[in-house]
């Protein structure tokens, strides 16, 4: 009887120490509620409405799975899966991947940073979320509608290093060699022999956040396949080499939060979809086209000029009132047949009914929407979300 109790104190001294180096964590987000969306415009737009259920709006629905090793000396060995879905139909999202969201392992330290290699946001998404107003959430409210490298980009197969905070001080440089494997299961069908059938993305940026202030600066890339095709103007993708320049940041003056942000775009957008979840369709010059952007755009000569101003502001000890600003400015009609200035008006809310859940409500509306003259795009929701 005394050597079973032993073994068993032994056993349990042994997991003790085993959960003290190893750890998993399962984490996840349900965001679910009602909205309604429009499009509209002049005689040559086929608007569009929608009223219905809403998915994953002030953040998108999730489950994860992260973890940690300890490999001694200060080093760890870490792993994040994230998986995405709709959390009205319970199907996944990302393209039906299984970790669409994330899928990483790799190396870190408290004193040199971490080396992750998979799929992940890159830098300015990373970077940006904390600064706009409205979380990188909310659809079209979010600053990657005007400023499209932040618009949660995600690259496949890259290799990516963050370094740890130094005074406030933060860096992170990526590369990815084969973009967006678009879900295809056949790898041969969607990543090269040759390392130029590939697209492929460069992502960096520079952050300081210290107390109330918090500045970040950014640079994304993509490098066309050769196999890209052509642009709706008849040119060769190849020709185009997509940049984003992003520069913000935002100061907590504790009763109101200021957010600042600019980014230069050229030679085309990167992936976005239409955050509104109507449809419609424009015809310019004999040409039928969706409304919005869906996947990168490669346009070569295309610029852009985007401005985002924003404001937050605690009410109370449950609730924030946030809004938002947003401008672009393109210089020609290469990407979209259009060169309209777009504007687009937020305003958002949030109720915490306790730490892990919450209320919100939203409402934007954008002018010249996708560049598209005389355009409106108009969304409206209210919803739940919660935090396990």
């Amino acid at each position: 009887m005394k050597k079973t109790l032993l073994a068993a104190a032994l056993l349990a001294g042994f997991a003790g120490v085993a959960q003290a180096e190893t750890s998993v964590t399962l984490y996840g987000i349900i965001d679910t509620g009602l909205g309604y969306n429009r499009i509209s415009g002049a005689s040559d737009v086929k608007n569009g409405s929608r009223f219905g259920m809403i998915n994953g709006v002030q953040n998108g629905s999730r489950w994860g799975l992260r973890g940690s090793e300890d490999l001694g000396d200060g080093l760890r060995a870490v792993f994040q899966l994230e998986s995405g879905f709709d959390s009205g139909n319970g199907r996944s999202a990302q393209d039906g991947r299984l970790f669409g969201r994330q899928a990483t392992v790799g190396l870190a330290s408290d004193s040199w940073g971490q080396l992750d290699f998979g799929r992940q946001t890159n830098i300015a998404s990373k970077y940006f979320g904390s600064i706009d107003p409205f979380g990188a959430g909310f659809n079209v409210a979010n600053i990657g509608t005007g400023m499209s490298a932040a618009n949660t980009q995600r690259y496949d197969n890259m290799v990516m290093y963050q370094t740890p905070s130094f005074s406030g001080f933060q860096f992170g440089a990526g590369y990815s060699f084969s973009a967006d494997n678009g879900g295809d299961t056949s790898a041969a069908d969607r990543s090269g022999f040759k390392t130029a059938d590939n697209l492929r993305a460069i992502t960096a940026g520079l952050r300081y956040v210290n107390g109330p202030l918090n500045v970040a600066l950014s640079y994304d890339q993509l490098n066309a396949s050769n196999n890209q095709g052509l642009d709706r103007n008849g040119n060769p993708q190849t020709d185009a080499t997509p940049r984003s320049y992003m520069i913000g940041g935002s100061y907590d003056f504790e009763v109101v939060k200021l957010a600042l942000a600019y980014a230069r775009t050229t030679d085309g957008w990167f992936a976005t979809s239409n955050p509104q979840g109507a449809t419609g369709t424009i015809t310019v010059d004999g040409t039928s086209r969706t409304l919005g952007f869906s996947g990168n755009q490669f346009a070569d000569g295309f610029k852009a000029n985007s401005y985002m101003v924003g404001l937050s502001a605690p009410i109370g000890g449950a609730s924030n009132l946030f809004g938002s600003w947003q401008r672009v400015d393109p210089s020609n009609d290469r990407l979209t047949g259009d060169d309209a200035n777009m504007n687009v008006y937020s305003l958002g809310y949030t109720y915490d009914l306790s730490k892990r859940t919450n209320l919100y409500a939203y409402g934007s509306y954008s002018t010249n929407y996708a560049f598209n003259d005389d355009v409106k795009a108009t969304a409206v929701g209210l919803g739940v979300r919660h935090r396990f």
